[in-house]
């Protein structure tokens, strides 16, 4: 029991260090990048839709041939 505490603590205590070397981002930055990511996963969903009405329609268009 003793060794599982030791490790949870200096996991604990790397993850600590680790979180300091991180660049986060300052507030204009974090919007940017939130609305490129919303405007990218827009831009996904109605490509997919798009694609989705068309092999519909194509699939339609086959069963009823």
């Amino acid at each position: 029991m003793a060794g599982i505490n030791s490790r949870l603590k200096n996991y604990f205590s790397e993850a600590r260090q680790e979180f300091r070397h991180v660049n986060w981002p300052n507030r204009q930055e974090a919007i940017r990048l939130t609305g490129i990511v919303i405007g990218l996963s827009v831009g996904v969903a109605i490509f997919l839709g798009v694609c989705d009405l068309i092999f519909a329609q194509a699939l339609r268009s086959f069963i009823l041939r």
